[in-house]
């Protein structure tokens, strides 16, 4: 989304000029900083853009269709075994004619983080306005933190307003209200989502900072994403297929196998966060590796409470943010070292 340069500059001029016939200290100290100028300008910009009101009426649609399914299947009696966390099956139930709403923050998250940065900067470059807005006293850093955060923003509104409609229409219609630990819960999932969808966020952006065409960035991010969605699960069977022990062997060959064939499956972002939002929002998950017969051997089938499902999903929170952290690293370095000067 290019920045209207003329506007942007004309904003930080009039609060400049503000500041100084202020002449207090004060006034300075609470002047907007051109940073927050950027994010306020990008922020209105993707809120307005046909691009994003395309793709929030199709994730809130999905989402009205995911509500209906869960209501119909709880409704018919196709609940699960705990009924003392009713509420949460709304997230993750379905009647079968409709996926679940964790599905579709799944396949649909990574769609809205991409569109939303495949060209953050490269469309700046080709316009010629990136050059003209650099030549300002304006911090390169400013910039691209900028970009990033307003993107950010915009994820974390549009993911906490599906999930609290999700929450709200839900309630109407089965009139059960959410008990306090099911509000966390669900709380930490949307937390968990704008992560995700944050990941794939920094991703484009780095592929903007790449590559001059919006096109190729598009297509590359789109690339990424169908890799893990579709064909990372087929390379995972080829391996399992490949590495799979004798039905002879011994039982601690068989566990090496599944935890080998784990740690392989939770290399993509979409495994990590649909295993976390299962053990968040399905209390009766208690563990996420394999197990054996004596380790379950006189254990009581209980529901974990909220802290110990934080401990067991922490690693994959970490994960996300760890992955987000290094692509909008390798993001600031590339920008801050290249030459933003406009080619002829």
């Amino acid at each position: 989304m290019a920045l209207d340069v003329k506007s942007l500059l004309g904003r930080i001029a009039r609060r400049r000029d503000a500041d100084g016939a202020a002449g207090s200290e004060q006034a300075r100290d609470a002047a907007i900083s051109p940073f927050w100028i950027i994010v306020q300008k990008e922020f209105s910009d993707h809120i307005r853009s046909w691009r994003f009101t395309i793709l929030l009426a199709l994730i809130f649609l999905a989402c009205i269709g995911s509500i209906f399914s869960a209501v119909s299947a709880i409704r018919g009696g196709k609940l699960n075994d705990d009924l003392n966390f009713l509420f949460l099956q709304i997230f993750t139930i379905s009647d079968g004619t409709w996926p679940n709403f964790i599905t579709f923050v799944t396949f649909l998250g990574p769609l809205m983080g991409i569109a939303l940065g495949f060209d953050a900067v490269n469309s700046e470059r080709n316009r010629g306005t990136l050059s003209r807005l650099m030549s300002q006293p304006i911090y390169r850093d400013d910039f691209i933190l900028a970009k990033f955060t307003a993107s950010l923003l915009l994820v974390t509104v549009v993911i906490f307003a599906l999930g609290l409609l999700v929450a709200g229409l839900g309630l109407f219609a089965i009139g059960y209200p959410p008990t306090p630990e099911e509000f966390w819960r669900i709380f930490f999932f949307l937390v968990l989502a704008v992560f995700y969808v944050g990941f794939w966020l920094n991703l484009s952006i780095l592929f903007s900072i790449r590559f001059r065409q919006a096109a190729t960035s598009a297509l590359s991010s789109l690339a990424l994403w169908i890799f893990f969605t579709v064909f990372y699960g087929l390379v995972l069977n080829l391996i399992s297929n490949a590495i799979a022990p004798s039905s002879d062997a011994g039982v601690q060959r068989i566990i090496n196998y599944q935890q080998t064939m784990l740690w392989l499956n939770r290399l993509s972002p979409a495994e990590l966060f649909s295993e976390a939002t299962t053990t968040l929002l399905t209390p009766n998950v208690r563990t996420l590796g394999p197990f054996t017969l004596e380790q379950i051997y006189l254990a009581i089938a209980s529901p974990l409470p909220l802290g110990q499902s934080l401990l067991l999903v922490w690693p994959h929170f970490t994960g996300l943010i760890a992955a987000t952290v290094i692509c909008f690293g390798i993001s600031y370095v590339m920008f801050m070292r290249q030459e933003i000067r406009s080619r002829s």
